[in-house]
């Protein structure tokens, strides 16, 4: 145990101090659901497992309360792994280090997983407890939330049966979550074609690092830098005065996380070093004065390497550049109907050099269909001017607000006599699994809801420590409020 399980309230950081422990990145699940499964079983309680590894817990209402409406509380088990080039961590086998700093907790380079482990925690909590008035619940924590809500995708609907849902996962403390957008990835593959390296050419490994990344849909409005177009953009610039040769280019880790660092290596004519360096530089000295203010941090690192005996031949090396140079990211449209909402944005978010291709990872959101589906278009076109295959899936469906919600009404109530002051009603420019739960089960009432979370998916990550206890006030105050 760390001093995480002493923190208030102790039934909670108890449960997510065990959490720190256990390695649940993406389809990496088993072990956090048989812990889940196990605290469970230690309450007299049946778990129930589906096909595709979703948990639910039924459990009876308190005495009094048995005969109350069902109420669904839902988290995602898994979490982002994603950390700094230079720590040593294995997420399959090392726990996660808590840090203190000031009133909140991080974790030492690496993401922290209160996305949505916070979450997880509080509905262990909830199996645990004796003194919560609720009525009938099923808790449930579905799987691979974080690479596509597959978990959710996948639900078997009939392991439910109540109809008001209580999602965990929002992330900004005081508000009321009605609503998010829905989302679509492409997957783009350029044939690379090789050549020799030239006679007396010098190698340079090119890397951009010290970005902070963040969450592609929550963090996007922020216009951090991205660690990938940022890096093609001063290359591209290089390459267009003084061409050479690239062996690699790769950047970027998690589809939903913006990129914080990317790598290049070139091959340059050795009489021409200086001056491709220099271009790169001067580059880098343009953009970096544009994102200072947000990106302190950056740095270019350019080193001689060994060189390799193959590359991509010149024209390679030109498309390489301007596909990524070209392609969307960022911003595209801001909500006409809920101001300050990001309505569309593009996440240019993985791009490696491997097996004789090049494959780039994007992802698109929207609380628009048509708009989602326009900027899955926009990605195609670039990507076939470029001569790259595209793959794109489905993607997931997402979540219309509704603004006459009983649910909603109940815990504007209970809010405002827990805190003393009234939520924000907001929607989230992000993918939450109350689109597909709400699609699967028509009629489902549901609101989402959650403690102060700041730039999940990154390092940066880090949780408020006293809005956690707020967050699970609110949460038990609600199900007493429903169960009366």
């Amino acid at each position: 145990m760390t001093f995480v399980a002493e923190l208030d309230p102790a039934a909670l950081w108890r449960h997510f101090d065990e959490i720190l422990t256990i390695p649940r990145g993406s389809k990496q699940e088993g072990k956090m659901r048989e812990y889940v499964c196990a605290v469970a079983q230690r309450n007299g309680l049946t778990p129930r497992v589906d096909g595709a590894g979703n948990v639910v817990v039924p459990k009876p209402g308190a005495a009094g309360r048995e005969r109350a409406a069902i109420t669904v509380l839902q988290s995602h088990l898994d979490m982002v792994n994603e950390k700094n080039a230079d720590v040593k961590h294995d997420f399959d086998r090392d726990p996660i280090v808590p840090e203190r700093a000031g009133d909140y907790l991080t974790a030492r380079g690496t993401t922290l997983g209160s996305d949505n482990g916070i979450g997880v925690a509080a509905m262990l909590a909830v199996i645990d407890a004796k003194d919560v008035a609720h009525g009938p619940l099923e808790l449930l924590f579905t799987i691979d939330e974080e690479t596509g809500l597959t978990g959710a995708a996948s639900l078997d609907g009939k392991m439910l049966e109540g109809r008001r849902l209580l999602n965990l996962d929002s992330e900004e403390e005081g508000a009321l979550y009605v609503g998010c957008a829905g989302g679509a990835e492409s997957t783009l593959t350029l044939p690379l074609r090789t050549a020799a390296a030239p006679a007396a050419s010098v190698a340079l490994r090119v890397g951009l690092r010290g970005l902070k990344g963040g969450h592609s849909g929550v963090d996007i409005h922020l216009q951090r830098g991205n660690a990938v177009k940022l890096l093609a953009r001063a290359l591209y610039a290089a390459f267009l005065g003084q061409a050479f040769r690239l062996a690699s280019f790769d950047g970027g880790g998690k589809h939903n996380a913006i990129p914080r660092e990317a790598f290049a290596t070139l091959l340059v004519a050795a009489p021409q070093r200086e001056a491709v360096t220099a271009a790169v530089r001067s580059e880098f000295a343009a953009f970096q004065e544009e994102f200072r203010p947000v990106e302190p941090e950056m740095r270019l690192e350019i080193d001689v390497v060994d060189a390799p005996g193959v590359g991509w031949d010149e024209a390679t090396a030109r498309t390489v550049l301007g596909l990524i140079d070209a392609l969307p990211h960022g911003v595209l449209a801001m909500s006409y109907d809920i101001p300050g909402l990001v309505e569309t944005s593009v996440n240019l978010a993985t791009v490696a050099s491997r097996d004789g291709s090049l494959v780039l990872g994007l992802s698109c959101r929207s609380s628009v269909a048509s708009a989602l589906r326009a900027a899955s278009r926009r990605i195609r076109a670039t990507a076939s001017l470029a001569g790259a295959a595209v793959e794109q899936g489905n993607g997931y469906p997402g979540w219309k607000p509704n603004l006459q919600s009983p649910l909603l009404q109940l815990l504007r109530r209970v809010h405002r006599a827990t805190l003393g002051h009234e939520p924000q009603i907001k929607a989230i420019h992000a993918g939450l699994e109350c689109g597909i739960i709400g699609e699967k089960i028509p009629g489902m009432d549901m609101i989402s809801f959650g403690p102060q979370i700041e730039f999940p998916h990154s390092p940066d990550e880090r949780v408020r420590i006293d809005s956690v206890g707020r967050f699970y006030r609110i949460l038990t105050a609600t199900l007493e409020a429903l169960a009366a």
